[in-house]
């Protein structure tokens, strides 16, 4: 029973990061980037990271990601930072997503503290 319990969350968990995905493709969300938590946090299994162009962009790629979230999925998301648009994370409990302007992405360099070194980012 306990199998079947993580089969159909972890099915829901990448159920989620595809639409996720899909998302941020049709907002023209740049450089996306996705890693796997599972096994390695406890706070999510997936992190998406990507970058729009401008802090009107990344503030309405998360604000339209969290709408299509709570439509398709019934997931009310938690958003942090959209105000001013530099970072806004979006937490939709299985998929933590980041929307970075790319200036700040590149200063935080948020993909390296997650990935192991040497895998491709």
């Amino acid at each position: 029973m306990t199998a079947n319990i993580v089969a159909s969350t972890n099915l829901k968990s990448d159920q989620i990061l595809e639409r996720v995905l899909s998302s941020l493709d049709d907002d023209k969300a740049e450089e996306i980037v996705t890693i796997n938590l599972a096994g390695r946090s406890s706070i999510s299994d997936h992190m998406v990271i990507c970058s729009g162009r401008s802090s009107r962009q990344v503030a309405a790629i998360a604000e339209k990601l969290a709408e299509r979230l709570k439509d398709e999925f019934g997931i009310i998301c938690k958003i942090e930072g959209k105000e001013a648009g530099d970072w806004v994370l979006v937490d939709a409990n299985d998929v933590i997503v980041h929307v970075f302007r790319p200036e700040v992405r590149e200063f935080y360099q948020l993909e390296k503290m997650w990935v192991p070194t040497g895998d491709p980012i």
